[in-house]
Parts: structure tokens; sequence; C-alpha cells
């Protein structure tokens, strides 16, 4: 009788049909957990006409899953260390499919909520669960930086897709339908994960440090709340009183990390030299990339004046060169480019992006949509390739771990670039209105848009033309501060990365299956 091991386990063993057959089978639920940040974006006059929620529901409808999925990202990743990435994943993959349908036959505001709150918990589960099992599959670097490629591809596709989905599914069925898109892709992912994926997990995790679940959301969740709020809300002193708190709590939950003696996030982690720095680039890309959305997709409705479906739709068109921005990358560093230059590279192509933002006037649809593509490309470019050095760099056992702090990261990353740069952008529209003018056109281009069409001929019509050009500065000053941070990246890659290889994989600890005769 003879124990054997999943083929994946085996040091530098190269996938096959199958672990390929498996990615794609990965790639449908992470698809879907990125397009549930945006696919409300049209549901929501839907939803608000059927179940009347308060204007303080509509918020938690819309924000309630982006915010519990950055609070469980670090704790769900320690759990599937321990448990198994494969059970962790279908465990949530169960959990995220009967939400969606909760959340599709909702008769209240209240279980919608809950329900987009379940969803948070699920999407919490699959992203750092797929991208350990994606380590676990891929243990040669050039397959695994391919695979890392496309995971990063279709991650940022996603957000752009979700929107578009829901405009098509609003405007020929209900509401829940873009939720009962779901269930298809959970199903599948239930049926053949058992037979596609391989178990692994941590051989020793040690004891599950229970403190650090509520220091760790005590640290994200009113960082991220303040964050959010702010680009919208102005820095009034709530917002940053919420900041200061989290980050009061995160100095807690890493001094907790650095002196307990089974940590939910192993300092020894950062030890690896390449670990660190990835986590603080993937945050810098992360800024960027969503930094630019806040001004893009108002530009689309609210400059040229195209419809919410119009814009989704034309916001298509930059992720066409997403899908060969990361092969670009990999095979850059194949070849024997130094990772720390195609990481600066694609930094400064990306602060190319901003360059062509600040140069946009108030009829620019082609060159801010080409300034979208560049900038999304350069971003992807950084994204697989400081996520490739992380996943390497990091222990097989701790691979769900380092997963979820590279996700989490991006997520600090993201709202604090719509925060920075909304803020930059906020104060220059306001400072271009007139003193004159009717107190809401003063604090956004849609208030001011909504006071014009009720003054009278030429006033309303130069009052729409006042803002929109006032919001083209204030975008010409947040891409101007958004290109200097990304060249200030750049910079920062090529010293902290110049000469870092990934590490030769270990083994990986594969559970055994049944001893055969």
């Amino acid at each position: 009788m003879t124990n054997s091991t999943n083929p994946a386990s085996t040091t530098n063993s190269r996938a096959g049909r199958r672990e390929w057959t498996a990615l794609g089978v990965l790639m449908l639920p992470l698809l879907l957990v990125s397009m549930d940040v945006s696919v409300l974006y049209f549901a929501i006059p839907a939803i608000s006409a059927d179940l009347e929620p308060s204007g303080t529901q509509q918020l938690w409808i819309f924000d309630i899953y982006a915010f519990v999925l950055a609070g469980l990202l670090m704790t769900m990743g320690s759990i599937g260390d321990r448990i198994g990435r494969r059970r962790l994943l279908l465990i949530g993959a169960a959990a995220f499919g009967t939400a969606s349908l909760i959340a599709a036959y909702a008769n209240s505001a209240e279980t919608l909520i809950a329900a987009r709150a379940v969803l948070g918990i699920g999407g919490a589960t699959l992203m750092p669960s797929t991208m350990a099992l994606l380590r676990t599959m891929f243990t040669d670097p050039g397959q695994r930086a391919k695979a890392i490629g496309l995971w990063s591809g279709v991650m940022t596709a996603g957000v752009a897709l979700g929107s578009v989905m829901s405009g098509v599914l609003v405007q020929y069925f209900w509401w829940g339908s873009v939720f009962l898109v779901n269930l298809p892709a959970m199903a599948l992912l239930l049926v053949l994960g058992p037979f596609l994926l391989p178990e692994s997990k941590n051989p020793a995790p040690g004891r599950f440090d229970w403190p650090s679940v509520p220091l760790s959301l005590a640290g994200v969740l009113p960082v991220i709340y303040g964050l959010k709020e702010i680009p919208s809300e102005g820095w009034h002193v709530q917002y940053v009183v919420s900041i200061t708190v989290g980050l009061l709590f995160a100095a807690l939950f890493v001094h907790r990390q650095r002196t307990t003696a089974s940590p939910m996030i192993d300092p020894t982690l950062f030890r690896a030299r390449g670990f660190g720095p990835s986590v603080v680039l993937n945050l810098l890309s992360a800024f960027g990339m969503m930094g630019s959305a806040l001004f893009t997709t108002q530009y689309l409705q609210s400059v040229l004046g195209k419809s919410s479906m119009e814009a989704a739709l034309w916001a298509l068109l930059p992720s066409v060169p997403i899908g060969m921005a990361a092969p670009l990358a990999t095979t850059l560093v194949q070849k024997g480019v130094d990772r720390a230059y195609v990481v600066a590279s694609g930094f400064a192509i990306a602060a190319c992006g901003y360059g062509m933002l600040a140069v946009t006037g108030t009829d620019s649809l082609w060159l801010v949509l080409a300034a979208a593509g560049v900038l999304a490309s350069g971003i992807v470019m950084v994204m697989s390739q400081i996520m490739d050095l992380a996943m390497g760099s990091a222990p097989v056992e701790k691979a769900g771990v380092a997963s979820s702090l590279m996700e989490t990261g991006a997520e600090f990353g993201g709202a604090l670039g719509m925060a920075v740069l909304g803020s930059i952008g906020t104060a220059v529209y306001r400072h271009g209105i007139p003193a004159s003018a009717p107190a809401p056109a003063h604090e956004t281009l849609g208030g001011a848009l909504a006071v014009a069409r009720h003054l009278p001929g030429r006033t309303g019509d130069a009052l729409i033309a006042t803002a929109r050009e006032a919001f083209t500065d204030g975008m010409h000053g947040a891409a101007i501060a958004g290109a200097v941070l990304l060249l200030g990246a750049a910079f920062a890659a090529t010293r902290t990365l110049r000469g870092l290889r990934v590490p030769v994989p270990e083994p990986v600890a594969a559970e055994p299956q049944k001893a055969e005769a």
C-alpha cells in the first residue's frame, strides 16, 4: 500500500491540462467577486423603486459588500491556511451562491443588506483562496507568472464588466437578475472543485489567534469607511476621527502580531526581501487605478453628457489593451529583463496615462478613453509582477495569509486614491466656481448640473459650462498628482526590487489521497 500526493505538490513540476482547466474554473468566481463591487451601479434605481429603502439603507446596500470584504480578507486568508484552501473556497462558494439567491428575491431593504453582507463574507473567502490555490497548483515559476497575470487581468476587468452587465440585465430583466448570474459559476465550482483542485494547508499552523479578528476589523473598517466618504462629503471631523481610530487599532493589531506566540499574520513574511516592497507597491498601484476611475466615470457622464449605460459601454474600451499587458510583462521577465525595470516601466506607463488626462478638454472622449487604457495597462503590468514576486517569496504554507495581505493593501490603496485625488479634484473644482453661484454648485458637478436646470436660459448654460470646465481642471490637478506619485513608485521599484529573483519553489503540503493497492 502506498500513499500518493497530488502532482501539484512536486517541486518544480510543470502544470498540465488539469491545472490549467482548474485555473479556468477558479477565474469564474474571481470574476464574479470583482464584478459584485460595481454590479449595483445601474440596479440601485430599480431596487429603490421596489424596496423603497431609506437614504441610509441605500448606502448600506451599496457599500456593505466592500466593507465586509475588506475587513475579513486577512482573517479568511489565515483560516484557509489552517483548514485547507480548497475547503474554504468551497464553503465560500456555497455561501456566495446562497446569499446571491436570497439577494435576488429579497423583499425588504434589511434582507438585501444582510444578503450583501454575506456576499462580502463569501468574497473574502474566495479571493485569497483562489490565489493560494494558484500558488499550490503552479510551482513552475514561468507557469505561475502566467497564471498570476491572468488572475490580475480578470480582477481588473471584473470591476468594469460589473457595471455594464448590471445595465444590460436591468434593462431586460428585473434587478434580482444581477445576483442570479452568480449561481451557475458557483455551482460549477462546487461540482468541479473537489476533482480539479488540490487541497493544501499549513501542516503546523499553531493556534488560531481569535483576538486578532476583532482587532483586524477595527483596524480596517473605520479607515476604509472614512476614506470612502471623504471624496463626496469632504474632510469632516467624523471621517478624520474614523480614520484615526482605525489607525490606532491597526497599530494594536500589528503589535499583537509581533508579540503573540501564534499570530494571524506571521511577521516573518516580511523578512523575505521582496514581500514588504510588493505589499507597498501593490497599494500604490491600486491608488493609481481607483483614483483615476473616480474621475473618468464622472467625466463620461457629467462632462460629456453620456447616459449611465452609454458611459459604461464606452468604459469597456480601455479594458481591451489590459489583456496584453500582463503577458507582455511576464515575457519580458522570462527573457531576462530585471523585474524591477518591468515594474518601474509599468508605473511609468500608468503615469503617462495620468499625463494624458492632464491635457484633456471638456470634449475629449477619445483622449480620456486612451488615457484610461494606458493607465490600466501599466497598472496591470505592475500588479501581475509584484503579485508573482510576493507569492513566490512567501512560504507555500502561508500562501493564504500572503494573498490576503496583498489584497487588503489593494483595498486600502484604492480607498486612499479616491480620497486623496478626489480631494485635490474637489478643491480645484470649487476654486473654479464663481462665488455668486448657488451653494449646491460649489459642492459637486452633479449639484451644479441639477441647479442649472432650474435657472433661466443663458444663466443655466453658463453655469453648466463653468462647472464642466472646473471639473476638468480638477481632474487635471488630480492627474498631475497621480502622475507624480506613480513616477515616485517607479523610482522606488527600481531601488527595492532590483536584482530580486523569485525563490526556488518549495514542496506544497498537500493532503494525501486514499491509499491505493
